[in-house]
């Protein structure tokens, strides 16, 4: 499918004259600015050695402009209708695999099927990158980015577009309303960057919020901090719960019968943070620390 025609008059008579309708609960929003596609892939430096995810194939637009610049490109469409319909666009694309399914087996979990087939792609020669890039549903897109970091191997990077009220709280900094656990998650792990925000106008049908290009890149040597982490993910999706109350409070209540009071103020001592400080005003580097901390005062398990 040639992107010149993923229009908004080009997409209406195509899914006319095939019976189809956009289903909201897929989260199903077309980016119509050619400009805003190309931007996208530009921006997600895609090489021939690379092999990509894409969640949400659509009509097949973006798939079929990324095809000829990598080895291999994954797409994943829940709708049967909109699958069969991208088949058709992308018959001729030898280097296309298209999944109709769902892209998560749980809300915590990617799907097997989905990282195997990325998998087998990748083992075809050492080389090979794995990278997401997408229009990702809204309602899929946090469970998306935040589990494939537990997988093997992790993306190099990941290009979406997503709700900008999303890609606010990906790239903020301690202390303002946005930062949140997913923040530290993403931020523990990647280098992030709000590369253009898109109003609702360059979506067809019309989303009611803004929409952003974010571009998360995957630095090694910053996951290298985290000793364990899915056990930091917990740590510190634990302390946001509480996070505008004080951190004393908050460790004593979340390792009640592990770590009485007076352990937890040894800890905020020898970090020499006054009891006071909230979880909300703590830096990626800081809350790794204070997670190095704590598992040093628990007692060892058997």
């Amino acid at each position: 499918m040639s992107t010149s025609r993923q229009t908004l008059s080009f997409l209406r008579k195509r899914l006319e004259d095939v019976g189809i309708e956009p289903v909201k609960k897929h989260g199903q929003n077309f980016l119509i600015d050619l400009n805003l596609l190309e931007l996208l892939v530009e921006r997600a430096d895609i090489q021939p050695w690379d092999v990509v995810l894409e969640i949400g194939t659509g009509t097949g637009s973006l798939t079929g402009l990324m095809a000829p610049r990598l080895a291999h490109v994954t797409s994943v469409e829940i709708d049967t209708r909109m699958h069969q319909l991208a088949s058709e666009e992308l018959i001729d694309e030898p280097n296309v695999t298209l999944l109709c399914q769902d892209a998560l087996r749980t809300k915590n979990e990617l799907d097997d099927a989905v990282l195997a087939e990325v998998r087998k792609h990748l083992a075809v020669d050492k080389k090979r990158r794995f990278k997401l890039v997408a229009n990702l549903p809204y309602c899929v897109a946090t469970p998306i980015l935040s589990n494939l970091l537990l997988v093997d191997p992790i993306p190099a990077s990941m290009t979406v577009t997503i709700q900008k009220e999303l890609a606010d709280r990906i790239t903020a900094n301690p202390g303002v309303k946005d930062y949140s656990s997913l923040s530290i998650w993403m931020q523990s792990h990647c280098r992030t960057e709000l590369v253009r925000v898109l109003s609702p106008s360059v979506f067809w049908p019309r989303p009611q919020v803004d929409s952003a290009i974010i571009h998360l890149e995957y630095d090694p040597e910053l996951q290298a901090r985290l000793d364990d982490p899915r056990a930091f993910h917990d740590f510190v999706r634990q302390l946001f719960l509480y996070r505008r109350k004080h951190l004393r409070g908050v460790l004593i209540n979340v390792f009640k019968g592990q770590l009485d009071k007076p352990a937890i103020d040894a800890i905020l001592g020898e970090l020499g943070w006054p009891a006071t400080t909230r979880a909300e005003e703590l830096s990626v580097e800081a809350l790794i620390e204070l997670k190095r901390a704590v598992d040093k005062k628990l007692p060892a398990t058997s």
